[in-house]
């Protein structure tokens, strides 16, 4: 048992319901000098994960609020520690009065992710189920969603799990046979063993295969919206939000800056950012946001590429896409259909999406078009690698079976080609969180918030 933290585990704003959270030794005797159940038990004979109500109180016995309670004793509980939690009105001055009082009674602050952190020391959590706790707060789609909620449950833990017990098959059949050579143990011949070690290849690379999903599932899709001046990238960006996030007028350069706005899109989060038109210009402040445009093209996952469709196609048009074809992945929207066509044909492999920002005509075809680019994985939800330490790990993984199977295939003896192996062993270790250094946890709960 540690001593005990307290934080307050939902947000600053005003709520109905406002939580405080508390884990550590002697938690239940100190979280019951504050608060009054309205039985006869008191708070330390209350049953586990079970909610009780009562009154919450001051040191000095005055009224605080009038409150539910549970309590979670060891090892039973999210942290594996002795918990409680507040559920009390949801008045920010009222929560962080209650923590000052806990704080008075020698509680300490918890520190960012501290709770989640003491789940995976405990053995509460693996470690990737710990990462997929923050993917769970920061889900922004809904394939997000289910993807951390897959890890949660385990799903990178119980396939990372899978490959390291079959690789630790081969390590113990081999030293039994090298540290008891007068027991009736089978002969060891690696040769037996090279499907199980191809077959942990390829999951290894599976997993890495889904590394590139999970990254933008993530962090969202960087989509830059380019064109030249007035060719209707604000208005695109107004019509796919719902709402006017951009000042749209009919002169020319009215955008001088980035603009950065979030879009669920089906399964997808999208990092629309509308650029500023480019063109060649004398005005400095608009030179510089032609700067910052062609740069967000550059550096997009998906360039969406607006050409005015009420306007003769421009040799500045030809320009923009031809930067767009070099992207990862682009489309070319032809905007302003609800105007005369003047644009019909473009010279482009690109997909052209006719679409009117002002009518909405088109907008779903775009969304599907968006949709075909970023298929599905062939990985279930929840084996998706969401971050760069699972995939350093499952690399060095995939990596030392590889140099494994190939010492194999050079005839060298059982000691080297298992040497590999162990190390595939500990990158899997790594990866669950059997084997990591206390600096890469710190770091890693460091992005999780405070209550957490």
């Amino acid at each position: 048992m540690s001593e005990p933290i307290a934080a307050i585990a939902t947000g600053a704003q005003v709520a109905a319901i406002g939580i405080v959270r508390l884990s550590g030794e002697g938690v239940i005797a100190l979280a019951g000098r504050l608060f009054r159940p309205a039985g006869e038990l008191p708070l330390e004979a209350q049953p586990d994960r079970k909610l009780c109500y009562g009154r919450l109180c001051r040191r000095d016995g005055s009224l605080l609020d009038l409150c539910l309670t549970t309590v979670s004793r060891a090892p039973n509980s999210y942290t594996g520690e002795d918990t409680v939690e507040f559920q009390c009105h949801g008045s920010p001055l009222l929560l962080r009065t209650l923590l000052e009082e806990l704080f008075a009674l020698g509680a300490r602050q918890a520190g960012p992710g501290e709770f989640t952190k003491r789940a995976f020391l405990n053995g509460r959590l693996g470690l990737s189920e710990a990462e997929a706790v923050a993917d769970l707060i920061d889900a922004e789609s809904d394939e997000a969603l289910r993807n951390a909620a897959g890890q949660l449950s385990g799903a990178i833990h119980r396939r990372a799990e899978a490959i390291y017990s079959a690789l630790s098959d081969i390590s113990a059949h081999y030293h039994a046979v090298l540290d008891y050579p007068d027991e009736d143990i089978e002969d060891f011949r690696l040769r037996d063993y090279r499907a199980t070690m191809e077959e942990a290849l390829e999951r290894l690379n599976r997993l890495l295969r889904s590394f590139e999903r999970g990254r933008l599932l993530n962090a969202g899709i960087p989509t830059a919206i380019v064109g030249r001046p007035n060719a209707g990238k604000s208005s695109l960006l107004n019509a796919l939000l719902g709402y006017d996030r951009a000042i749209v007028t009919a002169v020319p350069g009215t955008t001088r800056d980035t603009i950065e706005e979030r879009l669920r899109l089906g399964g997808l989060c999208l990092r629309l950012i509308d650029t500023a038109g480019i063109r060649d210009t004398e005005d400095e402040v608009e030179r510089l946001g032609v700067l910052r445009s062609r740069a967000a093209l550059e550096q997009a996952e998906l360039v969406l590429a607006v050409v005015d469709g009420s306007r003769d196609y421009s040799d500045e048009d030809r320009e923009i896409l031809r930067a767009a074809e070099t992207a990862k992945r682009g489309l070319v929207v032809l905007s302003k259909r609800d105007l005369a066509a003047v644009t019909e044909e473009i010279d482009t492999p690109l997909p052209v999406i006719p679409v009117s920002s002002l009518t909405g005509q088109g907008l779903e075809a775009l969304e599907a078009a968006i949709a075909a680019l970023f298929p599905l994985p062939e990985a279930p939800a929840g084996e998706i690698l969401t971050n760069a330490r699972q995939r350093d790990a499952v690399a060095r993984a995939a990596e030392a079976l590889r140099a494994a199977l190939e010492a194999m295939e050079q005839g060298l003896t059982p000691d080297l080609v298992l040497t590999e192996t162990e190390g595939a062993m500990a990158a899997l270790g790594e990866l669950t969180g059997r084997s990591v250094r206390e600096d890469v946890t710190d770091r890693i709960f460091r992005r999780f918030c405070v209550g957490k």
